[in-house]
């Protein structure tokens, strides 16, 4: 028997190692084209999902100073002149002041001083508020405003009105055909031109607009410059914080006796300063006078807002 010649060639184990190599090259071909595709297709997107709500930003205080030790004693000489005679301890304590007790110091704070003589009383306080928005939509400064508003309304001052956004005047319609210009056709209404045409008989547009508005109605207190004021009359003070009322009330007391209380209020970001003054008579003594009293809590208040602003 002829034998076979052998021709050369791939032996077993070659044959095998290259099985592998082309299983391993179509395994990462496969891997290669599975991992294949855009962004897009990897991330899961809420169709339902809204844009994200904006956060108000943080009111600018965060704590508040210490108000007893806030007044200089020089400043308390002058608001409380009877404890110039009081004997050395009193006197000491009457400068000195008494906090108040508050449960959080950075969010509330005040203090009280005060000063006897035979004839008169003086009575100063002072309440320092941090208003905070739990409401992350409104800033702590928007609700620190809604607070001092309540006050000034309480206090019977009207907060200024805002003016009315101005709009674009409309286009007038042309006149249909057959029709004269400026004349309204028969079994149709009148448009009103103006707010006269819509006002109620006997009620002048300025008070309807007024009912309809909003603003506080009632007796307010006549504005310095108007006949009749004396320029000392409750009322807005310009130059003081963000934006400052001052009140002054004048009452009896007791069978003779009188007393003056004035009230300067202030806001500045998120933080509201109060400032209480008080002077009371007693016997046959003239009533406090007012603009003495209003200019002494003036003159604390700024020297108040000057403080925050350190």
């Amino acid at each position: 028997m002829q034998r076979k010649r052998y021709a050369p060639g791939r032996t077993g184990s070659a044959a095998r190692t290259a099985v592998v190599l082309a299983l391993g090259l179509g395994l990462g071909t496969g891997l290669t084209g599975c991992s294949a595709g855009t962004p897009a297709d990897d991330i899961a997107v809420d169709a339902k999902a809204g844009p994200a709500a904006p956060v108000a930003p943080p009111g600018r205080y965060r704590t508040l100073f210490e108000p007893c030790g806030a007044v200089p004693q020089a400043t308390l000489k002058d608001l409380l002149p009877g404890a110039a005679a009081l004997p050395d301890a009193e006197r000491d304590r009457a400068y000195r002041g008494a906090a108040a007790v508050t449960y959080d110091t950075d969010r509330r704070v005040g203090c009280t001083w005060k000063a006897d003589s035979p004839d008169t009383s003086h009575r100063l306080t002072l309440d320092i508020e941090r208003v905070v928005s739990y409401d992350t939509t409104v800033s702590d400064a928007d609700r620190a405003q809604e607070v001092y508003v309540r006050k000034q309304l309480a206090a019977g001052i009207p907060v200024p009105p805002t003016a009315p956004p101005t709009t674009a005047p409309t286009p007038s319609t042309p006149p249909a055909s057959g029709q004269t210009p400026g004349k309204t056709p028969p079994g149709t209404a009148p448009t009103p031109r103006d707010p006269e045409a819509t006002t109620p008989p006997g009620t002048t547009p300025a008070a309807g607009a007024a009912a309809g508005s909003g603003a506080p109605t009632g007796t307010s207190p006549a504005s310095p410059g108007t006949p009749g004021s004396t320029g000392l009359e409750p009322r807005v003070l310009d130059g003081l914080g963000d934006i400052a009322y001052l009140d002054d009330v004048l009452s009896k007391v007791g069978g003779s006796g009188k007393q003056r209380a004035v009230r300067v209020v202030f806001r500045t970001s998120n933080v509201i300063v109060t400032v209480s003054y008080q002077e009371q008579t007693t016997g046959s003594a003239e009533a406090p006078d007012s603009a003495e009293l209003q200019e002494k809590a003036r003159n604390l208040a700024r020297l108040l807002a000057e403080r925050l602003e350190e």
